[in-house]
């Protein structure tokens, strides 16, 4: 398994923060800050697209 690097934290109000990472495989992870150790994983291709879908308002009804 390749070593992830994290981004700093993004975080809402309050205490949600979630961070964001890669690998030199091309892989991305999602995970809690904090929580690093249990993590979302996809190619970074994934993680494009539901970057542009959350921005393009097709999660708000999640909301």
């Amino acid at each position: 398994m390749s070593m992830i690097t994290w981004e700093e934290a993004f975080c809402g109000e309050g205490a949600n923060c979630f961070r964001v990472g890669t690998d030199a495989a091309g892989n991305a992870y999602i995970a809690v800050s904090g929580a690093e150790d249990h993590y979302v994983t996809d190619s970074r291709e994934a993680l494009r697209a539901l970057i542009r879908d959350i921005k393009a308002g097709k999660a708000d009804h999640l909301l």
